[in-house]
């Protein structure tokens, strides 16, 4: 996969809110190779953690006819024992039921378009982006870790709801760690008819109305990290996403699956 940068005089704002997108997760990938239990002890004593690092991001969009997004993106991370901040994503940590933590969470999530974007997205309203707000549980176990995520789109733009289901393990094998997983994200009407729907207004040859429907999407990924010290990781994220039927029926979308990779490297205080 050889992605063309799409050009920085689209959506300057979204373009840093997806920079700052890709920070959160590339962060959490560096830091689960740090081992989780010795982070713990460390926060329970009232400690604080911070890091910065740099990292690229490449990924397929899914609407027509839009180049694949390259993105240079910085990583910043601060955490303690009740709040853990990255990038543009906030969460406050609740008491824990045994080995299942609950989470209040925060988010700037990047979707959506500008017609210009795209020459086949000519013609059609922007779809903004926004704040986020919901819940996490997350249940560890010696053999798989799952979570539960609910989201609501707090800024009222589609007024949609997001709920993810998700699986992963981590192996470590000498300074590498392996941590495959599954995951699978529903999202709802109104989230897809903002986002993936086309209104009669909108309507044109080659693009007919559509409304859309809830749909699931599935994701199946797989993170290596190299810890080259205590205090400094690389890693390595693979994906790919299987897009749900409520998406890939729409016209505005040309492919079933997106791909996407990660890399980066993370200095921690």
């Amino acid at each position: 996969m050889t992605p063309e940068p799409r050009s920085s005089k689209h959506r300057p704002n979204a373009r840093l809110a997806g920079g700052l997108s890709s920070a959160v997760l590339g962060v959490s990938l560096a830091l689960a190779s740090s081992g989780a239990s010795a982070q713990e002890r460390e926060l329970q004593r009232g400690e604080s953690r911070w890091g910065l690092g740099l990292g690229v991001d490449v990924h397929q969009e899914p609407y027509r006819d839009m180049d694949n997004d390259t993105q240079g993106i910085p990583l910043v991370y601060f955490e303690n024992y009740w709040v853990r901040v990255m990038g543009p994503s906030l969460e406050l940590k609740l008491p824990s039921a045994g080995p299942v933590g609950f989470r209040l969470k925060a988010r700037y999530s990047l979707d959506g378009y500008e017609a210009d974007d795209s020459p086949y997205l000519e013609g059609m309203a922007e779809r903004e982006g926004g704040v986020w707000l919901g819940g996490e549980a997350i249940w560890r176990t010696p053999f798989v870790n799952l979570s539960a995520e609910l989201m609501g789109d707090a800024s009222s733009h589609s007024e949609g709801r997001q709920f993810k289901l998700q699986a992963d393990r981590r192996f470590d094998v000498g300074q590498f760690s392996f941590t495959p997983r599954l995951a699978a994200i529903q999202l709802d009407r109104e989230y897809v008819g903002y986002y993936y729907g086309v209104n009669g207004s909108e309507v044109r040859a080659g693009r007919p109305q559509y409304e859309g429907d809830s749909t699931v999407n599935v994701e199946l990924g797989l993170r290596v990290d190299y810890r080259l010290s205590a205090r400094q990781n690389v890693f390595l994220d693979l994906r790919s996403t299987r897009l749900g039927d409520g998406i890939a029926d729409s016209p505005l979308v040309d492919r079933s699956t997106q791909t996407g990779l990660r890399v980066g490297y993370l200095y921690r205080f």
